[in-house]
Order: C-alpha cells, then structure tokens, then sequence
C-alpha cells in the first residue's frame, strides 16, 4: 500500500540556535482544493535575514505551501484552510487582514520571468504607482536602488525608457526582483525562481540571492538539489504535502535523520 501523509511522524528538526530571529511562522497548517487534501498540519519557523529552501518531489505541496504565505492561493476556488500562519506574530489568514498590504510585506518571484509590458522603469516603481506615489524624484531613487540591488543597473541605466520585454530571460527575471524589492518588503518568495533559465542566468540569480540575504528573509521552491546547497542557510524537505525533516542546509545534506530525507537526496526517488 502506498504511503500516505498519516504514515509519518512528527517534522525532524535541526534548525541553527543563536543570533536568529523567526519572522515567520505556519502552525498547524492544512490546505484542501475542494474535497482533495494538499497539506497536512505544517509546521515551521522561518528564521529572520536567511534563505530557506523547500525541497521535495513534484507534487509534494512546495508551491502551495509557499503560495498561501502571501495569500495568494486565495485565488483558487473552493479553497480551504486551518491553521495559521504569522508574520512578525501577526496573523496573516483572517477577515479583516489587508491582503494587498499583506502582499507588499511578502515580495513574491514566480517561476517564469512576467515583466509587465511596459517600460523597465515603470516596471520597478510599479509598487509605488499602485500606492499613488508621483515624486519623480523619489520614484527614481527607488528605481535605481531596486536595480541595483537585484544586480541589473550597470546593464540597464540607459535603456530605462525602453520595453522590458526587449531583456534577455535572466534580465526580465532580475527586474522582477527588482520590482519585488522596490516595495520594500519583509519577505521574498521564491517560486523556482531559476527553472526557466540558462545555466548563466541562473548562476547570476543564485549570485543575487547570496547577496539580498540579510536584508531580506528568502523562501525558495526549488527542484535543484545543487542549488539549495549553494543559496539555502536551511533547508525543508516536503513529501506528500507534509514537512518531513527541517534544518541547516549542510547538517541535513551530510547527515539527514529521516530515513525518507536520506532516499531523496541520495536520489532513490523524486
């Protein structure tokens, strides 16, 4: 019979102690579309200023898991959920949470490159026009700021009237960075961030996530074993929409403690 999500035990902790907050939290965790069940009882504490990676077979529940940490599975029809999640101790699921502010603290990178089209300014400073700011000075500080910490303005500081549709793969996907940190946000989550690039364009957004770590709390979904040891302080591995084992990237690739971690990672499965 196969394994089910009840088979398992508790989540395996081996989380680095000392000099690290937690700014966010899932407690108790479950999410169903309709009558199917995707996750069962997470849950986890995010450390503050580190990256942390989500790793697990296709289908395990990454991806929706770290899309209810800004709502937006909130989308989905016939979409349910128990538990909570918090960030900075603050209750993010409930009636009267603003999702759209909620949004702005939780910048979100998806999967494939979706600039908008317009210009790659106005793509930057979109945040700041949803929020009605119009100081032209200001807006450009912004932009050059964001740019520059997503690691894009020496290649785009004279084409900022142009389309952003005209940048390579890799660039269009710095920009979206760009723009998710033009809102100055708390948290930024990664969806498999590099699965649409080359090898290049990957090392650079690897690169980029090296150095926005510290100023921002990193959440990534990523297939890439490799890549959670070169941008991951911890790691959490999913299997069947349920958290199996959580911890330092390095203690967990060398010494996993769960016999079902270990097969994943030695590549029995997945």
């Amino acid at each position: 019979m196969a394994a089910t999500a009840d088979d398992f035990g508790p989540t395996v902790y081996h989380v680095r102690e000392g000099g690290r907050g937690v700014n966010f939290r899932v407690q108790d965790f479950s999410l169903w579309y309709g009558a199917s069940r995707a996750l069962w009882n997470n849950n986890l504490d995010i450390q503050s200023g580190l990256c942390t990676a989500l790793i697990g077979p296709s289908g395990c529940g990454k991806s929706t898991l770290l899309r209810s940490m800004n709502r937006m599975n909130d989308l989905i029809d016939n979409l349910r959920t128990e538990g909570q999640m918090l960030l900075e101790d603050e209750p993010i699921f409930g009636a009267t949470v603003d999702v759209i502010a909620l949004r702005k603290r939780m910048g979100m990178v998806f999967q494939k490159p979706n600039p908008f089209p317009m210009s790659i300014f106005e793509n930057v400073i979109y945040p700041l026009r949803v929020d009605g700011v119009n100081n032209r000075k200001l807006l450009t500080e912004v932009c050059e700021a964001a740019l520059k910490g997503a690691a894009l303005w020496d290649e785009v500081k004279n084409r900022l009237k142009d389309s952003a549709l005209g940048l390579s793969g890799g660039q269009q996907q710095r920009l979206c960075i760009a723009r998710a940190i033009a809102g100055n946000p708390e948290v930024l989550l990664m969806d498999e961030p590099c699965s649409a690039l080359d090898p290049i364009a990957t090392a650079k957004i690897e690169e980029l996530i090296n150095e926005l770590k510290g100023r921002y709390t990193i959440v990534i979904v990523t297939h890439n074993l490799q890549q959670a040891t070169r941008v991951a302080d911890n790691t959490c591995f999913m299997y069947l929409g349920r958290l199996i084992e959580y911890g330092d990237t390095k203690a967990m690739f060398d010494k996993p403690r769960v016999q079902r971690t270990a097969d994943y990672l030695s590549g029995r499965f997945g």
